[in-house]
């Protein structure tokens, strides 16, 4: 019994590591775009992140390991100065491939136009974008 939790205690301290990849400042507000329309906005190049997708013989948590290649993906993409970033395709042994684009004002996705602004007015303030939780969705695979 004392060998089994000696042996497995190693693997529950790195299941819950992060491997050091943290946001930089400002990579908030680089928006992910899953599967929405970037017409309109300036493709700025691909970027392609990596991370461990596997520990030994033991594969990585897929979801931390997602996140993880967002983080990167949004802290690469700051350093272009784009504003918004999609992936295109899934990771593959923790490799994954993503485009960033200068979108601006205009929300990916949104048909809305922006509001027409009367001469001689002072220009509107909008509020901030809200930030998740922390919590990530990815699309599903198959059909």
């Amino acid at each position: 019994m004392r060998k089994t939790l000696l042996l497995l205690a190693p693997l529950t301290l790195l299941g819950g590591c992060t491997w050091g990849i943290n946001p930089d400042p400002g990579s908030s507000n680089v928006r992910t775009v899953w599967s929405g329309e970037v017409t309109g906005c300036r493709d700025l190049g691909k970027i392609t992140v990596s991370v461990m997708s596997r520990v030994g013989p033991f594969d990585r948590n897929n979801i931390k390991v997602r996140d993880e290649l967002q983080v990167q993906a949004r802290n690469s993409a700051l350093g272009m100065h784009a504003d918004t970033i999609k992936p295109l395709g899934d990771p593959v042994d923790g490799s994954q491939p993503w485009e960033a684009y200068v979108c601006g004002a205009r929300q990916p996705g949104s048909s809305t136009p922006p509001p027409a602004q009367n001469p001689g007015t002072q220009p509107m303030q909008q509020a901030p974008a809200q930030q998740g939780g922390g919590f990530q969705t990815y699309p599903a695979k198959g059909g």
